[in-house]
């Protein structure tokens, strides 16, 4: 059985109202929601936003862990790979679950916009499972509240970015993928002024996105970028850096970019890694 988590307290009654009054306000009929499977990617949908309101208002007044009675992901998606591909001998899903839609919370705390994706409203939820990545932290910090203890962290990613798209990588059967640029050259203002427009997208619309860097340069290896993101309560670090890979993916795609996280893609080339 999951330990009982508790409900975050809200900031002030004021703050659950403003993003109930902004998400009223706002002029497009969708929200978009989403949760991270056990391989860090982001699985998600859009919904109509009176779905969500109706989920969200639904609740006391001063839950900012609101139930979304409508919301629901299929269970599945904590029983497969990024390839979809399912999980021999899984408990929590599987054939013999009869893959059900498991309900799913939306955290207000994690209300924003995606500037690149026509400003729409934006949610992070999670399940009430131990196997959801992000319930699973709630407990640790939960009991470490217990002891006294406030956890703080931040992430840096590095990552190789390639002048291909899914579909020109695929046709080369995922083999010899272009880098962004050629040889090794770390901290270099000048590969990066070769691609400003996408490292100021980068820079800029992550942290619209309530995703701020720290920093952000080239690092050793072809087309390998290296960002910082600002420390703050491990929830929220761990939020940051979920939506950070996400969020640098789809700007990416923008360009004709596509970043790759993989800890050491060539035998031949230096690895990449996230560091806390």
């Amino acid at each position: 059985m999951s330990p009982t988590l508790s409900t975050p307290e809200p900031k002030s009654e004021s703050e659950r109202d403003r993003v109930l009054s902004e998400l009223r306000k706002d002029p497009g009929s969708k929200v978009k929601v989403a949760v991270c499977d056990i391989d860090g990617v982001l699985r998600g949908k859009y919904l109509h936003k009176s779905k969500v309101l109706s989920a969200l208002e639904s609740h006391a007044r001063d839950a900012v862990r609101a139930v979304a009675g409508d919301f629901g992901l299929c269970n599945v998606v904590f029983g497969w790979d990024v390839a979809d591909v399912c999980y021999d001998n899984g408990a929590f899903s599987g054939w013999h679950t009869g893959f059900p839609d498991a309900p799913a919370y939306l955290d207000l705390a994690t209300f924003r916009h995606v500037p690149w994706d026509r400003n729409v409203p934006f949610f992070l939820g999670d399940l009430d499972c131990d196997v959801c990545p992000r319930t699973l932290l709630r407990h640790v910090l939960d009991r470490a509240a217990t002891l006294g203890i406030v956890v703080k962290a931040g992430m840096e990613f590095e990552w190789f970015n390639f002048r291909e798209t899914p579909a020109s990588l695929a046709e080369k059967e995922h083999r010899a993928p272009r880098p962004l640029t050629p040889g090794m050259f770390g901290y270099s203002l000048l590969r990066m002024a070769q691609n400003s427009e996408y490292f100021n997208a980068l820079f800029d619309e992550l942290g619209a996105f309530g995703v701020p860097l720290e920093g952000l340069h080239t690092e050793t290896g072809p087309g390998v970028t290296e960002a910082a993101i600002l420390f703050d309560d491990a929830l929220e670090c761990a939020d940051r850096a979920v939506l950070f890979k996400a969020g640098t993916k789809e700007i990416a795609a923008r360009f004709g970019i596509l970043p790759s996280f993989m800890a050491k893609w060539s035998s031949e080339l230096p690895g990449t890694s996230g560091h806390i």
